[in-house]
């Protein structure tokens, strides 16, 4: 009978073919069939493994569906079976398959769905790379497009994605054991689709794949369920320092809590005008080498309101959690400046807040005493002492009025005045004085309860407490501007010291240092622009829509007359505008720096190039003179009129000179080809030309080629190359493999009894496979390979990594034909061939994908 409810499908998600999606299916249809589910096997394509087909065993298969499509006899899944079968639990392989033309529907997925409206369940697999969203993806990284996808949303309804994972290293064993594909496939696999690379870039989309199916399900549960609440699912942990001793503290907790959360950690500092965080330099010096330590990044970011500068940088990057350090204020200063930490709650809002004890809590900083500017919470207590002490010394004036004398209430009124001052500044000072005056006048003067001034002392003492006030005031104002300069200053000096260890440590000095002036100024992007033939040209830039034109700057920062420095994002105050020039000319700086590293790396090839010479004279000595010698001995003995030889001795002497000359030209067509490739000389002649003809052609003259076997298909697209520089290249690599690539020397069999020496396997081999739009060439050897962490050296001129013996050579051919296949736009590496021995591959673009 019909169900009432739709089926629900089961998909299991590989990143690459043989990581074990079928082998897991097959063994979920397993569990389910031995607890009394009615199971059936629509379709499971076992591609010949031997393991997969065994787990077949002991499940009913619905007979495939044969048709014939332009003369072959192609299987098919039974649609129409299944439904009229119409198990609990339906098994159907590779659900992105494309059904032949003609059948009930154009896709496998679709004939799922058919199944899944029919409430039979479904268990199916799917490969990342047939994903329609992630298909051009994946044609970028393995250079192969997979022409069967399935879209996404069918995957994404689907009630369970489980992920079969496997490391690439354990599938690029699996395969070289030929569990995955047989063995004449094993090589051509290894090398294209199935690199470290490839398999690691393919993992990666599989798991951010799933990831953020998980979210999709997490959303959808919140729907169903009505939750608004937000729910932080991916953390991001920023802390910040103040360069202080308990910085270190707090970057190795915040580490902790951001290992524990499995988020990204980062470390800020904010360099502020009134001098409140400011730090020694090697205080920060030790910050950033705690942060790096930690494996974390350190930012600087310039504010004066540190609260707000932190919380604006926490929200830029998106993080959930800020790791502060608790105050080292005390309780009194705390009543009437709550503190960075209090600020930063009270605003954080989703961002939760860790208040982190450390040893200096509670702890006055020296650095307190000059507090720098007069701020608004300073002024206001300033009005609070200027409006209380007067109160407080008019009531123990009151209290003690028989005991103490006038000039004992004057004192106590001007120190109040002097407190005022101090605290508050020159407003509070003077609100002091005249409320002071005014106390003294009424509560300690004749006539008393009024007033009325009768005498003129009164207007002196009036006038004296105004000008105490004024004058420290003015003193305490100007010792505040003082100190704020200083603080600017320090910040400034903070800045760039930044900027210049940025323009000397940095590898990319300029990028970086364009970086770091956005980052610190919070502007939008940052450009340094050059004018040359009157036109404005961007040298480099920081953040999204740089500027083109100094004039489309919100702030211009000439450096030269042709070099201006355009900042884009906000208005900056002038008092920025020193530390913005010094920025700018650090950017000049690493500009012209950049622009030397450029002609130094010019006058080192230049020299490279003389070393090379000299290197080539020096090395060749014993490898040309070996053959010259031999040569010059058979010729020797040939022209001796008193050596009586026989006619074996004398074609023996003819073979040796012969084979001695062949050594000879050969060295020196590397040496000749090694000096074009140094000095530039090398002009290929790019066209149409197929490897099997260049493979037959480098092979003719190597005097072992009995020891290669050569496997390139005749049907394989063109490449484009230079004839004789890929024959030369085909030629070094072979010639390379057989003196290096062997685990024995040749043992001669006469194989016809003719006399003919032949060896008894070939134990080289050259095979060729179209891959993408290039087309590959591997030289496969099982000799001894190299020695560890060597393969990217091989081919460096006047190596011989892992010789073994005293094979004749330079060690030039590996970097001749590194050159020569550069020259042809083509590729040239080295890997280990699976189970022992190198393997060079060779990959040149193809003629027609390039036409195309």
């Amino acid at each position: 009978m019909v169900r009432g409810k739709r089926g629900e499908l089961r998909i299991y998600l590989g990143a690459a073919p043989g990581v074990g999606k079928t082998f897991a299916m097959l063994g979920e249809a397993h569990r389910r069939r031995e607890r009394g589910t009615d199971v059936v096997v629509g379709l499971v394509e076992t591609h010949g493994r031997d393991r997969t087909a065994a787990l077949v065993d002991g499940l009913e298969v619905l007979p495939r569906r044969r048709s014939h499509h332009r003369g072959v006899r192609v299987d098919e899944m039974d649609v129409d079976g299944l439904l009229a079968r119409r198990p609990e639990v339906a098994v159907v392989d590779e659900l992105a398959h494309t059904n032949l033309p003609g059948s009930r529907n154009a896709k496998r997925w679709q004939d799922v769905e058919e199944l899944l409206d029919a409430g039979i369940d479904v268990l199916s697999t799917v490969n990342v790379q047939h994903l329609e969203s992630l298909n051009d993806v994946v044609e970028r990284i393995t250079g192969v497009r997979q022409r069967e996808t399935v879209p996404d949303e069918v995957v994404r309804r689907a009630e369970q994605v489980e992920l079969v994972d496997l490391t690439p290293e354990a599938l690029r064993r699996r395969l070289a054991h030929g569990n995955v594909y047989a063995a004449h496939k094993i090589d051509a696999a290894l090398g294209n689709y199935f690199r470290v690379g490839n398999l690691t870039a393919l993992r990666e989309l599989a798991l951010l794949w799933v990831a953020d199916q998980v979210d999709v399900a997490l959303q959808r549960y919140r729907s169903e369920q009505s939750i608004t609440d937000t729910w932080e699912t991916r953390e991001r942990v920023v802390v910040a320092i103040t360069g202080g001793p308990e910085s270190e503290t707090l970057i190795r907790r915040a580490r902790r809590i951001a290992v524990r959360a499995g988020a990204e950690l980062l470390v800020v500092h904010v360099l502020r005008g009134d001098g409140l965080a400011g730090a020694p330099p090697d205080s920060i010096a030790r910050s950033r080498r705690t942060t790096e330590g930690v494996g974390a990044t350190f930012h600087t970011v310039v504010g004066d309101d540190v609260p707000t500068a932190l919380l604006d940088f926490a929200r830029a990057v998106n993080a959930t959690q800020l790791v502060l350090g608790t105050s080292r204020r005390s309780r009194l200063a705390r009543v009437f400046d709550e503190g960075i930490g209090s600020a930063v709650v009270q605003d954080s809002g989703p961002i939760d807040v860790h208040m982190v004890t450390h040893a200096q809590a509670r702890r006055a900083s020296s650095r307190r005493v000059n507090r720098g500017a007069l701020t608004t919470s300073r002024r206001l207590l300033g009005w609070v002492l200027a409006t209380v002490l007067p109160a407080v010394v008019t009531g123990l004036g009151m209290l003690t009025r028989d005991e103490v004398s006038f000039s004992t209430d004057l004192i106590g009124f001007f120190l109040v005045t002097v407190v005022a001052a101090l605290v508050g500044g020159l407003g509070p000072a003077l609100g002091a004085a005249l409320l002071g005056a005014g106390l003294l006048n009424f509560f300690f003067t004749p006539p008393y309860y009024s007033l009325a001034v009768a005498t003129p002392e009164n207007l002196v003492t009036l006038l004296a407490m105004l000008l105490v006030a004024t004058l420290v005031a003015l003193v305490v104002d100007r010792a505040a501007r003082l100190a704020e300069q200083g603080a600017r200053a320090r910040t400034e000096a903070a800045l760039l010291a930044s900027y210049a260890r940025t323009v000397l440590t940095s590898p990319f000095p300029l990028a970086r240092l364009l970086e770091k002036v956005r980052e610190n100024f919070g502007l939008e992007s940052v450009a340094l622009l050059e004018r040359g033939d009157g036109e404005w040209e961007r040298v480099a830039c920081a953040g999204p829509r740089p500027c083109d034109e100094p004039d489309e700057a919100d702030v211009d920062v000439p450096v030269t007359a042709d070099v201006h420095l355009a900042l884009r994002g906000r208005a900056l105050p002038a008092s920025d505008q020193q530390a913005l020039e010094a920025a700018a000319g650090q950017a000049l700086l690493a500009l012209r720096q950049q622009r030397l590293a450029a002609q130094t790396a010019e006058a080192q090839r230049r020299a490279e190039t003389t070393e090379l010479r000299t290197a080539i004279l020096s090395a060749v000595g014993h490898d040309l003179r070996t053959p010259l010698t031999s040569i010059k001995a058979a010729i020797g003995s040939l022209r001796d009129p008193d050596l009586r030889l026989s006619p074996e001795d004398t074609a023996e002497l003819l073979d040796t000179a012969e084979v001695s000359t062949d050594r000879l030209a050969g060295l020196v067509d590397n040496l000749l080809d090694s000096s074009r490739l140094a000095t530039g000389a090398v002009a290929p002649l790019i066209r149409a030309v197929t490897y099997d003809e260049a493979v037959a052609r480098a092979l003719t003259g190597l005097d072992e080629r009995r020891l290669v076997s050569v496997d390139v298909p005749e049907d394989l697209p063109p490449v484009l190359a230079d004839v004789g520089l890929l024959e030369r290249v085909v030629a070094n690599v072979v010639d390379n493999a057989l003196r290096h690539g062997r685990l024995t020397p040749r043992r001669p069999v006469d194989v016809d009894g003719d006399g003919a020496i032949t060896p008894d396997e070939p134990e080289i081999a050259v095979r060729a496979g179209a891959h993408g739009d290039h087309v590959e060439l591997r030289v496969v050897d099982h000799g001894h390979g190299l020695p560890k962490n060597t393969v990217d050296t091989v081919f460096a001129p006047f190596q011989r990594l892992g010789d073994r013996g005293n094979t004749p050579g330079v060690g030039l051919g590996l970097s001749v034909a590194k050159g020569f296949t550069e020259a042809m736009a083509g590729t040239i590496t080295a890997e280990d061939t699976p189970g022992g021995g190198l393997t060079i591959v060779l990959s040149l673009p193809m003629a027609k994908a390039v036409s195309a």
